[in-house]
């Protein structure tokens, strides 16, 4: 009989553990008439200016991920890959470990649009 109530409860902490994940954000996309490698540096260039510590950032993949310490925690994914002459961003946040929602992510999108000298 006890080997039932541990098994219960093993079988309990699993499925609560499944919904303890969170959920990953919806990206915003955005693209600018510059090239990849101007805007990754751009990009990654705002987001240290900002406060954001860089923990990865990889030119050839076109990723960088970086946190920001101020409660209650921030983190930013940035991807941009070359389509022809224009550069594609992705940019993901989150904000105490739940995602935040993309159009939160507007403002930063515009002040990198700013940094490229790109009309709107």
């Amino acid at each position: 009989m006890r080997v039932i109530h541990w098994a219960a409860a093993g079988l309990l902490l699993l499925m609560l553990s499944g919904c303890a994940t969170t959920p990953p954000p919806e990206p915003r996309e955005l693209v600018y008439p510059v090239p990849a490698e101007d805007t990754f540096r751009a990009a990654v260039s705002l987001m240290i200016e900002q406060g954001y510590v860089v923990r990865h950032a990889d030119l050839s993949l076109g990723r960088a991920e970086g946190v920001l310490a101020r409660w209650p925690g921030y983190r930013l994914v940035l991807e941009v890959n070359e389509v022809g002459r224009e550069s594609h961003v992705r940019i993901s946040a989150w904000r105490g470990g739940q995602p935040l929602p993309p159009n939160r992510l507007d403002p930063w999108l515009v002040a990198l649009q700013s940094r490229l000298e790109v009309a709107p």
